[in-house]
């Protein structure tokens, strides 16, 4: 298959595409480091649309209110790169599709835009179910570091297409990070 993308995110596009359609499965994304990068992957995937019909590129503070209802009270008191704004993206891109499973990728992906206490390589994940306990946040923040935008973009993404596995083919350990 011809695709500018590289092929360890195909390959794990092609795992969600196919463990979603088996498990009959319809998965969405709120994306904003990753500006749609994960979409892209899945998109890649021939017979993807049985299990993907939305993803949202949310990257200004403006689209995450505006497409994914995020509450500017969230952003404003723990900031655009949370768990809390994190978990409203994808509790949010879930209530606009007709999805069983959404996940939400908020970062740092530099050069600049770090900080002290969120440097660049911070990124935030969470997977909203549905039907599932609103109450239970599943999200992670994870510190890839100075790798480069574009080794922190597809980290990211790595880290987000393993969240939208099936639980019964989900690993227990996380992504290995490439150096």
């Amino acid at each position: 298959m011809e695709t500018i993308l590289p092929p360890e995110l195909i390959d794990a596009a092609r795992k969600v595409v196919e463990t979603n359609r088996a498990a009959g499965r319809r998965i969405t994304l709120a994306e904003s480091c990753t500006g749609g990068l994960v979409s892209a992957a899945i998109t890649e995937i021939p017979g993807c649309s049985e299990v993907f019909g939305a993803g949202f590129v949310t990257y200004s503070n403006e689209a995450k209110v505006d497409l994914v209802k995020v509450s500017s009270d969230v952003l404003e008191t723990f900031g655009a790169v949370s768990i809390a704004t994190a978990w409203s993206m994808a509790q949010g891109a879930l209530e606009v599709t007709q999805a069983d499973v959404a996940v939400a990728i908020t970062g740092v992906a530099g050069p600049g835009g770090g900080t002290e206490k969120k440097p660049v390589g911070t990124v935030v994940f969470a997977r909203a179910e549905k039907g599932g306990d609103p109450a239970k946040v599943v999200a992670d923040l994870r510190q890839f570091g100075d790798r480069g935008r574009g080794g922190i973009r597809l980290q990211a993404a790595l880290c987000a297409l393993e969240l939208l596995l099936p639980p019964e083919v989900a690993p227990e350990e996380p992504v290995p990070e490439s150096p």
